[in-house]
């Protein structure tokens, strides 16, 4: 009988991946996922891929349109904070609200996890949220990826990124094309910052000595990591009814770049938006940042959202009935401007000053 090595067998576990983390980590989100079933989609995991049937989910000639996107330096904040739970919402929405935009129903969703060591607990709060995003949008989670890549990452840290593809009938899609001068541009509240500007955040809450866990200077009912970390809106459900009524001509999601640089990207050439911002009332958290950082209004006009979290063009006919429509659907409606004929791009003018944006504009997250 020949003498056993002593040379020792390595496994892929020596090398810091566990196996057994990952499939332990696929049984607990199972149910998640079957959460988010729909008509087309099974919504089951385990495969290679996903299967989404459109005939099914009742279109007839539909084109799909796909988006990815991913959090920002918001997942650093949650991360740091212990907050893992919503940062799957905001990975759905910077997807399904560029998707609404164009006049897609969201149809499925596929995430990408990525972290040195698998943490199966934050990794299922993480996926909790995604689901949960997927269930507002009326998307099905279909699958996904889960990287586990020793060496790549500080211990604890991780990063997202999601996918998704929509769907709308031939013919029924955002454009921008229908935009005339005398429409009139209506503001959906945001729920607060959203998924961009986290860098300038964070750096102020690093300069200023922020106390996250403490009551926000602004707001004492809520800690400051609370308001900090709110969930982006989903705008999905409430704006599809208006959307297949033919009621709006064009929507632009309010990401980095701000008002200035979002509008101007569906509109058609010739048609220029002017937007009063003192239409409303600058949240406080807004302003709070903004005194925080003795930021100027054109800078946090381009980094925030200031409050608005998607802006729809509408004609001056269908502006009450489409105010009303998604006021009963709990959003916060506001009119904010018009479009008028001028060169291609945004205005936006308040008591605070005045400054515009032609057709530049920026990367959608900031790093």
């Amino acid at each position: 009988m020949a003498e056993k090595s002593n040379t020792p067998s390595y496994t892929y576990a020596d090398a810091g991946v566990s196996i057994d983390a990952g499939n332990a980590l696929v049984k607990a989100i199972g149910s998640l996922v079957r959460s988010t079933r729909r008509p087309g989609a099974d919504a089951e995991i385990g495969g290679f891929g996903g299967f989404f049937d459109p005939k099914a989910a009742g279109y007839t000639d539909p084109l799909l349109v796909a988006a990815n996107d991913g959090v920002g330096t918001k997942l650093k904040l949650a991360i740091d904070s212990g907050r893992h739970d919503t940062v799957g919402i905001d990975l759905v929405a910077m997807c399904v609200n560029d998707l609404i935009v164009q006049g897609a129903e969201p149809l499925f969703f596929l995430d990408y996890f990525a972290t040195g060591k698998l943490d199966t607990g934050v990794a299922e709060r993480v996926v909790a949220g995604i689901a949960d995003g997927c269930r507002q949008a009326g998307c099905a989670l279909i699958g996904g990826e889960t990287a586990e890549m020793p060496g790549m990452y500080a211990p604890g840290d991780y990063d997202l990124a999601g996918f998704c593809v929509g769907a709308v009938e031939r013919g029924e899609q955002l454009t921008g094309d229908r935009v005339r001068p005398g429409m009139v541009l209506l503001g959906l509240a945001s729920s607060g910052v959203h998924s961009n500007g986290y860098s300038l955040v964070r750096k102020l809450a690093a300069d200023k000595g922020w106390k996250l866990d403490r009551p926000a200077p602004f707001d004492n009912e809520r800690l400051l990591i609370d308001a900090l970390i709110e969930p982006t809106r989903i705008y999905v459900k409430s704006l599809l009814p208006s959307i297949h009524g033919g009621r709006i001509a064009a929507l632009a999601h309010i990401t980095g770049g701000g008002l200035v640089e979002n509008i101007p990207r569906v509109l058609p050439e010739g048609a220029r938006a002017v937007v009063d911002a003192d239409n409303w009332e600058q949240p406080r958290l807004m302003a709070f940042l903004q005194a925080q950082g003795h930021i100027e209004p054109a800078e946090m006009a381009r980094t925030f959202n200031c409050g608005i979290g998607m802006v729809l063009v509408v004609s001056r006919d269908d502006a009450a009935a489409v105010t009303a429509e998604l006021s009963d659907a709990g959003e916060t409606v506001l009119t904010i401007g018009h479009i008028e004929d001028g060169p291609k791009g945004c205005t936006v003018k308040g008591s605070r000053g005045t400054w515009s944006a032609m057709e530049s504009w920026t990367a959608e997250h900031d790093g």
